[in-house]
């Protein structure tokens, strides 16, 4: 589809971008595959679609791309030559080694593209010489030990992946800050609606695409900010409100189950419970 030579091994490929030439053809064009993606590529393009989102370009930035995801380029400078890489890998190529085991944990797959992760030089060399190593060991002559060397490198690019998007947690500390105001704003709200009995239970994400963040992004953020998980932190302010309305109130357990969203009773009942050691009955006549 690029014009790049074949790959010389079937569940892998390591692409050279400066051997890539633009295609206008593929412009605005709707692309999904079956296989991890792993690219940095300078200059960026100026505008890589991912689902709905754009990534927030700049000099040094990594996309991540697991199979099945939807992304379109709507526009290339065909004046540019690009340069950098990117390592294109089936499933089945982990399938059966420690990495295959934990791929979900790299959460930054499922990011949104505005969310990608943007490197400091030093990070950008760490990176690319680990991709350098995945080069010649696919460039070599395979032998059976040429996958388990192949796996291991990606794997020990994508620990370095997961460090460094913990770093830019830390440096984006300001933009992370209100991020968060605004998401315990958006909670605050929606607990506080009129109709939250006719909306029912609020989803993880019904707030993320408020805050045009992905739920895992969303959730990463909030644990590294919080400690506590999306789900987590809105059970507990699920769990203050039902205390507020149980201490507060003459409705019946039930009634308040019905007015925070919860279609079955029995459902509040269980998380109280769990949350808090005693049932709504119990905290009430206690307190």
């Amino acid at each position: 589809m690029i014009g790049y030579e074949k790959p010389k091994h079937p569940l892998i490929t390591i692409i050279d971008y400066s051997k890539v030439e633009t295609n206008p053809a593929h412009y605005n064009a709707k692309i999904v595959t079956d296989f991890y993606i792993i690219s940095l590529k300078t200059p960026s393009p100026k505008s890589l679609r991912y689902g709905r989102q754009y990534y927030d370009f700049e000099e040094g930035t990594m996309m991540f791309m697991a199979p099945d995801q939807v992304f379109s380029v709507s526009e290339l400078n065909e004046q540019i030559k690009y340069e950098g890489w990117g390592i294109y890998f089936h499933p089945d190529l982990i399938i059966n080694s420690s990495l295959g085991k934990r791929i979900k944990e790299f959460q930054f797959f499922s990011y949104a593209v505005s969310e990608a992760l943007h490197l400091s030089e030093e990070e950008k060399n760490t990176l690319t010489s680990i991709a350098g190593n995945i080069q010649k060991e696919y460039n070599g002559n395979i032998d059976k030990y040429s996958q388990g060397v192949i796996i291991t490198a990606i794997e020990q690019l994508l620990n370095y992946s997961q460090r460094f998007y913990g770093r830019q947690f830390i440096t984006r500390q300001k933009l992370n800050s209100d991020l968060l105001s605004t998401f315990e704003k958006l909670v605050f709200d929606y607990f506080n609606s009129s109709d939250i009995a006719k909306k029912g239970l609020p989803s993880v994400d019904y707030f993320s695409n408020k805050l045009n963040l992905s739920t895992s992004y969303l959730a990463d953020l909030l644990k590294k900010e919080t400690g506590k998980t999306t789900k987590e932190f809105l059970q507990i302010q699920i769990i203050e409100k039902a205390k507020n309305k149980l201490l507060n109130s003459t409705d019946t357990v039930n009634e308040i189950a019905y007015s925070l969203g919860f279609e079955y009773p029995q459902y509040f009942y269980r998380l109280f419970k769990t949350k808090t050691g005693m049932t709504p009955v119990e905290y009430r006549q206690i307190n």
